[in-house]
């Protein structure tokens, strides 16, 4: 019997608005106790969530996986650090980048896979300046206003 396809998406939206993406990755989570079961109720918040290397690995920092209601004591910490799973040349990749000023990682979306593994997309960041936000914004109301118009 195939799997039901998982409709569980969470996403940063204030990244979106905060930061230039300049490349896209797609990682898997090293998780632990009950973690995937929050993550399958949608109780996840990226907010402020980044990610940083320790030695040669990644992990991500900011991350809240809210407790499970049902769980008991095997409990996991709500806002560890979670390992991330790339392959060796992408974090080779992400390292040489990150050393670079003005760019950093952040997490953009959370899903479930369609083999039930929890994936987090993760983008090579720049931050955006104040007028580049402003451009942004005015470039979503014109879209939304040819919309509203019909055109």
């Amino acid at each position: 019997m195939p799997k039901k396809k998982s409709n569980i998406v969470i996403s940063n939206k204030r990244a979106t608005y905060d930061y230039l993406f300049l490349e896209t990755y797609t990682a898997g989570i090293q998780l632990v106790g009950t973690e995937i079961k929050s993550i399958r109720a949608g109780k996840v918040s990226l907010q402020d969530s980044y990610c940083y290397f320790e030695g040669n690995q990644l992990f991500v920092r900011g991350m809240n996986v809210a407790l499970y209601s049902w769980g008991s004591w095997g409990q996991h910490e709500p806002k560890r650090d979670r390992r991330l799973l790339l392959n060796r040349k992408e974090l080779r990749h992400l390292q040489a980048e990150v050393k670079k000023t003005g760019v950093t990682i952040v997490t953009v979306k959370l899903f479930i896979a369609d083999n039930g593994y929890a994936k987090l997309v993760i983008a090579l960041a720049r931050g955006k300046k104040e007028y580049d936000k402003r451009q942004a914004i005015k470039e979503r109301d014109v879209r939304r206003e040819m919309d509203r118009d019909g055109y």
